[in-house]
């Protein structure tokens, strides 16, 4: 399985339309959020929503990429990369949210794609990376560990409990 991360352009349109028709009739929650902030039936006003050089108040500055398996022309996952943190992500969201479609999971894509969006931190210049997850997604903290992530704590938001973790980039 070759991955690659890619910002989306309306020539991935169908693989786009394809991963969040699965990811809608499962009934979950889309994470991460960045890939849900517009009609993506529409490629165009899509591609507009996905550009946070410009971020509402509140926000910061972020990139979404696509995680695209090249051998199968499917996007697998996404992942949006804050390039800085406010106090709301240092408590909890951190510098990376990821997620995988569905009928992806369990394969060690999640793995693979935090390994491929901590190239682009380091791209970006951010070299201590902040991860979060709930204690309860035994698998996503897997994957966050696997990358170097290093539990700093654990905090309760919203009545559930979530861990933080960093990563130190070379």
């Amino acid at each position: 399985m070759n991955l690659k991360l890619i910002e989306f352009t309306p020539e991935y349109h169908p693989q786009l339309i394809e991963m969040m028709d699965e990811w809608s009739k499962a009934g979950e929650k889309i994470v991460p959020h960045a890939i849900t902030t517009a009609d993506y039936h529409d490629a165009a006003a899509y591609m507009r929503s996905l550009d946070g050089s410009h971020p509402r108040p509140g926000l910061v500055e972020d990139k979404t990429f696509f995680c695209l398996d090249t051998d199968r022309k499917i996007f697998v996952g996404a992942v949006n990369i804050r390039l800085r943190l406010n106090e709301a992500l240092l408590r909890n969201g951190g510098h990376i949210g990821d997620g995988v479609r569905p009928s992806e999971r369990r394969k060690g894509i999640a793995t693979k794609m935090i390994g491929l969006a901590l190239e682009e931190c380091r791209k970006l210049g951010i070299y201590r990376v902040l991860m979060v997850c709930n204690r309860d997604n035994i698998g996503s903290a897997k994957s966050i560990k696997n990358n170097g992530g290093v539990l700093e704590n654990e905090i309760v938001v919203d009545g559930e409990t979530e861990q933080r973790y960093w990563i130190t980039l070379e």
